[in-house]
């Protein structure tokens, strides 16, 4: 009966262990990104979801490159431009395609796109947002 009992921790301890070191490695391995985005339209107050973002990099030659492109989440955002495992110093671009969001909402829309261009200088995590209405935007340095 007492090797059972102690079968039985040793079993419990080994399980745990090794439930400890998987979740470990996912953490340890977990993508970290430099660049994410949000738009808050202020004409309804609620995150713009839906929304296409084109990220683009102005090159040597003085062209931009497009490096990618998503659609903001339920809440306005998206979180994974840019993973942190690159050297990402330069110039870049976020276009913001706001046209077919206000057509979705039935309203017409001052701006088809709107494009944030700013520059990577370290290699610290930078958020690019913008406030929205159909008239009229803003944008800064968020964190």
């Amino acid at each position: 009966m007492y090797n059972r009992i102690f079968s039985n921790q040793l079993r419990f301890f080994i399980l745990t262990c090794c439930c400890f070191a998987l979740s470990f490695q996912g953490i340890a391995q977990e993508k970290t990104y430099q660049l994410s985005s949000h738009i808050l339209d202020i004409s309804t107050g609620k995150p713009a979801a839906g929304v296409t973002i084109t990220l683009s990099k102005k090159d040597n030659n003085d062209t931009w490159k497009k490096i990618d492109e998503k659609k903001t989440d339920s809440n306005g955002r998206i979180k994974d431009f840019l993973p942190q495992t690159s050297n990402n110093l330069g110039i870049y671009k976020l276009t913001f395609h706001i046209k077919p969001y206000f057509k979705q909402l039935g309203q017409q829309s001052f701006y088809p796109f709107i494009e944030v261009v700013f520059e990577l200088a370290d290699n610290e995590h930078y958020h690019v947002p913008i406030t929205l209405s159909a008239y009229g935007y803003a944008t800064y340095r968020g964190n």
